[in-house]
């Protein structure tokens, strides 16, 4: 690695001030937190030390003391790890490491997709990090941004995972892999967030099965959980297809940059492992389009079968009512001859004729008949 010279710190770092006539800089705009989220005590510094051939030489409590601290140490690298930093810490921090411009920028505003950008002698890279949560079943991501150095790595998250704290300890107790540089720090950085993502495949995996028994149970509410794990596999597959990407490129840097051999099995293994991630990932995605359609095809079959009954049904209606309205117009034929014959006139036809009576009730009869024979015919009876 090249030797490191402490730089002057250049006015190319200010703090952006927002000003009436321009509004707010695009990284506050942009930046969901505010500085009331999280007590500046509790805020910046998570840990910090320098080491020197893989072990530990001092434990700076401040990041000034840090600055200080690293210079006067030979082949030394200083690891820091900040969580959800205020602006002018991580401004302080790239002047001293003279980061580059829209490195810093990102880590302030966040939300970046994964990548792997080199300025210079510096290696910027963005993580996302996942974790599980049984009770709520669902998926909760993190974000992780790294700035490896020739001598120094800086680590900003802006979530809980991963667990830094033991991805540093790991590297402690194995001082031979800490000595190989700040290289073998991004190693197991990235080995730490990809073997993160074992316990979310197991967990969405779970889930998958768990609704492919509620899709041909007939569940009414499978739809609304289809839909949502389909947009967690979504969000899960954002973060995890880059890294392969990324893994090939610093593969494709490894002669360039000197990385050590060892270093670059255990980045292959990374990548294999990352590999695997990606491809059961894209599985989920086929299978939950598989399961949406099954589930849109069993909706509609089940909506077609009521329809079904429904036709049926009306049809049964229909008929009976066919032959309620035959009985009452074939039942009306001979009221209406009565209420003829019952009218009270002396002029009337057929009023003294002797046969009249005999004559109205055979017209009744051959009425209904012939209404009878007309409405069986067509089936109404």
């Amino acid at each position: 690695m090249p030797e490191w010279r402490p730089r002057r710190r250049s006015r190319r770092y200010r703090r952006v001030e927002e000003t009436p006539s321009q509004g707010p800089a695009p990284e506050h705009s942009m930046d969901p937190r505010s500085d009331e989220d999280v007590p500046l005590a509790d805020r910046p510094l998570i840990d910090t030390a320098i080491y020197r051939d893989g072990h530990r030489t001092a434990t700076p409590v401040s990041l000034a003391q840090t600055y200080r601290e690293l210079p006067r140490q030979d082949r030394a690298m200083a690891w820091i790890g900040l969580y959800r930093p205020a602006e002018d810490e991580l401004l302080a921090a790239a002047e001293e490491f003279d980061l580059h411009k829209l490195a810093v920028e990102d880590a302030i505003v966040a939300h970046q997709r994964p990548k792997l950008e080199r300025y210079g002698d510096t290696l910027f890279v963005v993580l996302r990090a996942a974790r599980y949560l049984d009770e709520a079943e669902e998926v909760s991501f993190s974000e992780l941004h790294l700035f490896i150095g020739p001598n120094f790595v800086l680590t900003v998250r802006h979530g809980l995972a991963p667990d830094l704290a033991a991805v540093r300890q790991r590297m402690e107790d194995d001082p031979e892999l800490l000595a190989r540089g700040p290289e073998a720090v991004l190693y197991a950085v990235l080995d730490s967030v990809v073997d993160g993502y074992a316990p979310v495949i197991a967990g969405l995996q779970n889930d998958i099965d768990e609704i492919e028994t509620e899709v041909f149970g007939a569940d009414p509410h499978v739809s609304r959980r289809i839909y949502e794990l389909s947009r967690e596999v979504i969000e899960f597959q954002r973060a995890t297809r880059p890294l392969l990407g990324m893994l090939q490129s610093l593969e494709a840097g490894f002669e360039k940059y000197g990385i050590d051999q060892e270093l670059q099995r255990y980045l292959r293994d990374v990548a294999d492992h990352a590999t695997t991630v990606a491809e059961r990932v894209d599985g989920f995605r086929q299978m939950l389009d598989s399961i949406l359609t099954v589930n849109a095809t069993l909706v509609t079959q089940a909506q077609n079968e009521e329809m079904k009954n429904m036709t049926q049904a009306s049809y049964a209606q229909n008929e009976e009512i066919k032959r309620i309205s035959s009985w009452a117009a074939i039942l009306f034929a001979p009221t209406l001859i009565g209420t003829v014959y019952g009218m009270n006139f002396d002029t009337m036809p057929e009023l003294h004729w002797a046969f009249g009576y005999p004559f109205a009730i055979a017209l009744m009869v051959v009425v209904c008949l012939a209404l009878y024979a007309v409405f069986k015919r067509r089936d109404w009876l």
